[in-house]
C-alpha cells in the first residue's frame, strides 16, 4: 500500500500487523469494522480481505484520505468506505454509530487519548474489540469497561488488544 508523507503518519509495522491478525484470528469475518486515524490503511484493508461486512476509514489527512481512495479503486474493496475528516469530530458527530471492531493507532506525538475515550465507548457493540497502538513510553490508561486481552511492545511501540464490557450501570 502506498504510505504517503505526512507528519506523524508512521504505518504499523509487518511485525505488529501480523501478531494483531493472529489475536484476532476468526474475530473478523461479518464485523463492523472502524480504522481512526487510517493513515497508510494497511490495517482497515487487511480488516477487509479477511471477511469483515464492512470497514470504514476516517483520515483526516487530505492527501493520504485520496490515496486510500484510489488504493479502494484499485482494488476494488466494495466493503471499505474512505471518510476524510478529524477522527474526534468524526466520532462525536455519528454517536449512533456501532461497531464491533476498532483499530486506534493515532499519531505518537498526540495526547488524543484523554479526548478520544468518551466519544469511542459509545460507538462499541457490547463485546467489541479495540486496537490500540502507542509510542512505547507512553502512560495509556484504559477507561473503566475496556479490558486489555493481549499486550506487545516493541522498540517504538507498544500495543494491546481489548475487548469492551459495558459497566454495569453504564
Amino acid at each position: 500500500m502506498p504510505v504517503p508523507d505526512a507528519d506523524g503518519l508512521r504505518p504499523t509495522g509487518d511485525r505488529v500487523r501480523e501478531t494483531l491478525f493472529n489475536w484476532l484470528q476468526n474475530r473478523i469475518e461479518g464485523r463492523r469494522v472502524l480504522d481512526l486515524f487510517a493513515g497508510s490503511g494497511a490495517l482497515g484493508f487487511e480488516a477487509a480481505s479477511r471477511g469483515a461486512a464492512e470497514v470504514l476509514l476516517v483520515e483526516s489527512h487530505a492527501p493520504a484520505a485520496a490515496s486510500l481512495r484510489a488504493s479502494r479503486e484499485r482494488l476494488k474493496a466494495d466493503r471499505l468506505q474512505v471518510v476524510q475528516a478529524d477522527a474526534l469530530a468524526w466520532m462525536a458527530g455519528n454517536a449512533g454509530e456501532r461497531f464491533d471492531l476498532v483499530f486506534l493507532d493515532p499519531p505518537f506525538a498526540s495526547d488524543f487519548w484523554p479526548r478520544l475515550w468518551p466519544l469511542l465507548l459509545p460507538l462499541l457493540h457490547d463485546g467489541a474489540l479495540v486496537y490500540v497502538e502507542a509510542a512505547a513510553a507512553a502512560a495509556l490508561a484504559l477507561p473503566d469497561g475496556l479490558v486489555a486481552l493481549k499486550e506487545g511492545k516493541t522498540r517504538e511501540s507498544r500495543y494491546l488488544l481489548a475487548q469492551w464490557q459495558k459497566p454495569a450501570g453504564g
